[in-house]
């Protein structure tokens, strides 16, 4: 007889969630790097040793990845925190009771646990707006390998905005790496029981063995 691995709902969601997270950051954060070290294209003539260096893809390409893995990444980690309000809201009122009664007080583990998320939200909200500025304000970005014009325009102008998208990014992937590590032995775990339940399953007597593919 066969079957498959149980595995909730709710925890098959949650991982799916995850991952399409997982993937958006990849995208984004591997571009990112990208225009981290290569910030302009370089200019011709000049004393520019990146004019014209091209890795993997074009420029161009490297933007179109940036920008629709960011859009990706926005888009699966609103439906996450959706998702995981009653968490959000569980754990914000633990911490408040922790700060009125010694009794209801967090452990050492689960505070740096909630630091870790505070910063990684809070950076991710930060590289999201910033970077949705650059979505849909009026680009006065010449592209091609010229340099990124930058003017004062109206609020904080091109300039500021780039650097706060570029350092709230550097933020979330150092808080993501740390919020990563804390939460391996769940993701391996998950991730195990995950491809376990899309494989059929041979009960044989009192032993289930997998279903040879």
């Amino acid at each position: 007889m066969a079957r498959c691995n149980s595995m909730s709902t709710r925890t098959r969601i949650n991982w799916l969630l995850d991952f399409v997270v997982f993937l958006g950051g990849i995208l984004a954060v591997i571009t990112g790097i990208y225009f981290l070290f290569l910030p302009v294209g370089g200019f011709q003539g000049g004393r520019n040793a990146t004019y014209g260096l091209q890795i993997l893809f074009e420029r161009s390409t490297w933007d179109d990845l940036h920008t629709w893995g960011g859009v990706l990444m926005i888009v699966a980690a609103l439906v996450h925190f959706v998702y995981h309000w009653p968490w959000v809201r569980m754990m914000a009122k633990r911490m408040l009771s922790g700060l009125r009664s010694r009794e209801a007080r967090m452990s050492l583990g689960a505070k740096f646990n909630l630091v870790v998320d505070a910063l990684l939200a809070s950076s991710f909200f930060t590289t999201a707006v910033s970077g949705v500025y650059f979505l849909f304000a009026p680009l006065r970005a010449l592209r091609g390998g010229t340099n990124l014009v930058l003017d004062s325009g109206a609020g904080l102008g091109d300039a500021t905005w780039d650097l706060i998208h570029t350092w709230a990014g550097v933020v979330m992937i150092v808080t993501a790496v740390i919020h990563f590590a804390i939460h391996w032995r769940w993701i391996t775990k998950v991730t195990r029981r995950f491809f376990l339940s899309l494989s059929p399953q041979v009960v044989r007597g009192n032993l289930t063995e997998a279903e040879p593919v």
